[in-house]
């Protein structure tokens, strides 16, 4: 399991979106390359559902990151 990590201004999430994106194209994005050099159309929409997905998972682990941190009258909003 990966350590949490603290995200108190702008410069920190850009940090942290680099190092995501370094991850999802390492481990998504060769695939996709794969599946359209060699591929067929199912397997290119496979693999570009399989890195639309891990942007997604991505995304909703920094929202409900922020949502943590919301007081609990706004986190239902």
């Amino acid at each position: 399991m990966e350590e949490p990590i603290l995200i108190d201004n702008r410069g920190d999430f850009g940090v942290w979106a680099i190092e995501v994106a370094k991850r999802i194209v390492a481990d998504q994005g060769f695939e996709l390359a794969s599946a359209a050099r060699d591929g067929t159309e199912d397997d290119v929409r496979v693999a570009g559902n399989a890195l639309g997905q891990a942007i997604t998972n991505a995304m909703m682990e920094v929202f409900d990151g922020l949502m943590d941190g919301a007081p609990d009258d706004q986190a239902g909003s």
